[in-house]
């Protein structure tokens, strides 16, 4: 019984009857624990029988489990390890691999509570322009599930659809999150995280997110803001069938990135378009869709590059465009100590830093980067050990930089796939060129480098 509770999925938790004595917020409390320390027993299991093994298999391995435990909480803590896989300055590779994955893999909810969410949502009139609709959704993640419909007048949609239990559940757990954050905050080897702060942030994203009025808002901004750039879209709104937990938009034929094998077409002119689709958000918009894994970038046949499931974004602050291009420019130009000076003085942490070091593990890290195609380059390799250089000497970067960066990182693995012959850095070129003329005066930094110690030589 005790093990069916544990493995029962987490909306048990939300439908239990009225007449239950424990209120609610207990019992998922109750859920979470025990499911919380089944997850400790097995991995305490699977790491006796692994036996006397590598530190690169043990962190696998305490990254599978974490992505499981995460996988089973349901939907709040799902959407809570997909932004930690965005923070590969703050977790080992092993672990954001594991969370990467956690992406749109979630049973749907049931037709019926789903059609009921519908019928509180639109009067019937509305219903009444939508024909059919699917029984099983295309695609079901943490927060909401798509369907395939058609409308009256024969115009193929797809309807987002929020899950009938997200907000609910999501407001219980951040709660439950909350409290063991500032627990856990408690430990020094812990404290580097600052969970606190980032279960604030991530609860204000979760929040956004959950009101879907937010998403058509980013929708109407990313248009505008591609509106003159040939080749890039987003889906088409249907206003009259958008409210909070209804999204109705143009139903786009075409391949997901996560399959680029399958594309046909004008490869490399994909290639081109979806890595200056980064750029210009990156450096020209400061306005950065911040879930942009392969799975939320269409190819089309006539050769778009369409984003969805914009309810994640990304402002970069005006006074930090300009410190956000320096970066980009000493990476570029191979710059270690211009970057590791940047990295270190915006850093919203940096712990007990032996800067010399620091700056000497930066320098190393660019070394034999630059001056080759992607296709003779590993650029995401490259990044990862830049951010294993900023978690080895407890260097934070600011939040906003890591969702860039992750999107870069996209940007690139995607480009590789279809035309290995791109150079990313050439393309950035013009985009950094224009924003160091356009950008405003930056924001001090938070500090500076110590100054050398006397007698020894500063690193050339």
């Amino acid at each position: 019984m005790l093990l069916q509770f544990v493995n029962a999925p987490p909306d048990i938790c939300v439908n239990v009857r009225n007449d239950v004595s424990i209120p609610r917020s207990w019992l998922r409390f109750v859920h979470i624990a025990l499911v919380c320390v089944a997850a400790v027993l097995g991995y305490t299991m699977r790491r006796i029988r692994l036996g006397v093994s590598s530190p690169e298999v043990v962190e696998r391995l305490r990254g599978e489990v974490l992505a499981r435990l995460l996988q089973r909480l349901g939907a709040t803590f799902i959407k809570f390890g997909q932004i930690l896989s965005t923070r590969p300055d703050l977790l080992p590779p092993a672990y954001v691999e594991a969370l990467a994955r956690l992406q749109d893999r979630v049973a749907p909810a049931p037709l019926a509570r789903v059609q009921a969410l519908l019928e509180e949502e639109l009067p019937a009139e509305l219903r009444a322009r939508i024909v059919s609709m699917g029984e099983e959704p295309i695609a079901a993640a943490s927060v909401a599930q798509v369907y395939r419909a058609e409308l009256d007048n024969g115009r193929v949609i797809a309807l987002k659809l929020q899950r009938p239990a997200a907000a609910l559940q999501v407001e219980r757990d951040l709660a439950i999150l909350g409290f063991w954050a500032r627990l856990l905050d408690r430990i020094r080897a812990v404290r580097m995280l600052s969970l606190p702060g980032a279960v604030g942030r991530f609860g204000e994203a979760l929040h956004n997110q959950l009101d879907f009025r937010r998403e058509a808002r980013n929708n109407h901004r990313f248009r505008a803001n591609f509106a003159e750039v040939d080749g890039v879209d987003v889906p088409e709104l249907i206003e009259e069938l958008c409210t909070g937990r209804v999204l109705a938009m143009e139903f786009i034929q075409g391949v997901k990135a996560t399959e680029p094998e399958k594309v046909g077409g004008d490869r490399a002119r994909l290639a081109r378009i979806g890595g200056e689709t980064v750029l210009k958000m990156a450096f020209s918009d400061g306005f950065v869709h911040a879930d942009l894994h392969p799975g939320n970038i269409i190819l089309t046949p006539d050769d778009r590059v369409v984003l969805i499931d914009l309810g994640m974004v990304t402002e970069i602050p005006n006074d930090m465009l300009r410190p956000w291009v320096e970066t980009f420019m000493a990476l570029s130009q191979q710059d270690g100590a211009k970057a590791a000076r940047i990295f270190y003085g915006y850093a919203p942490s940096v712990g007990d830093t032996d800067y010399a070091g620091f700056e000497r593990d930066v320098i190393e890290n660019l070394g034999g980067l630059y001056g080759k195609k992607l296709g003779e380059v590993e650029v995401g390799e490259a990044v990862s050990g830049m951010m294993n250089v900023l978690r080895k000497h407890h260097v934070q970067i600011d939040p906003t930089f890591t969702v860039v960066n992750i999107a870069m990182l996209v940007a690139e693995g995607l480009g590789k796939q279809l035309d290995p012959t791109i150079d990313l850095i050439a393309l950035a070129a013009p985009y950094l060129a224009r924003a160091m003329l356009e950008a405003p005066p930056g924001r001090a930094p938070l500090r500076e480098p110590p100054a050398p110690a006397s007698g020894h030589a500063a690193l050339a």
